[in-house]
């Protein structure tokens, strides 16, 4: 015979983790957008405080050298937050893939690791 009640319950308790887990994962996008307005905010002020000091330069050299720390200084911090980034969006996938791990490894029998 079906149990309205355990039904019921049951739907209940998937809504609720349903709606836990749709909380964490819109907070997981707003630290990725908040991070990449930040990211645009520092890279435009840092072109434009390279371009200032472009502009007072009086020889080749010395200009060539400005934009040769600009660029390298650029890509370092581009390399930091890609990482950064890519980092934030492996988290975003772990919460997502999070409520789906206890029965899918029931379903399959397979358990996955968890990270330390």
């Amino acid at each position: 015979m079906f149990n309205f009640d355990e039904a019921n319950q049951k739907g209940k308790e998937a809504m609720e983790t349903m709606m836990k887990n749709y909380s964490e994962v819109a907070k997981g996008f707003q630290a990725i957008a908040a991070e990449a307005t930040d990211y645009s905010k520092k890279s435009f002020q840092n072109l434009t405080s390279f371009m200032e000091s472009l502009s007072g330069v009086k020889s080749v050299e010395t200009a060539l050298e400005l934009q040769s720390g600009f660029m390298k200084s650029s890509y370092e911090t581009f390399v930091s937050e890609a990482t950064k980034m890519s980092e934030m969006y492996a988290d975003l996938a772990k919460t997502v893939y999070k409520p789906y791990e206890a029965p899918i490894a029931k379903a399959t029998g397979i358990t996955m690791p968890t990270a330390a």
